[in-house]
């Protein structure tokens, strides 16, 4: 059975990135004892739309400084 799209195919790389990160610190916290898998819906969507927004506005800011240098 052929999938109708392959999610890697519509994801940008630095989504995939942020996906994984999030995954990793889920696990991480399941593991200390600080999340339970119970309530994972919630926490990995809090954690990943965190991520989400760290990176993006990072990546926003580091090019809008690069493209102020490019112009000055």
């Amino acid at each position: 059975m052929d999938n109708i799209f392959d999610i890697k195919q519509i994801m940008k790389p630095i989504d995939e990135q942020i996906l994984r990160a999030t995954k990793e610190i889920v696990v991480k916290f399941i593991e200390l004892g600080r999340l339970s898998p119970t309530n994972i819906h919630e926490s990995f969507r809090d954690i990943y739309h965190t991520i989400d927004k760290t990176v993006k506005e990072r990546s926003a800011k580091v090019e809008s400084s690069n493209g102020s240098k490019e112009q000055a």
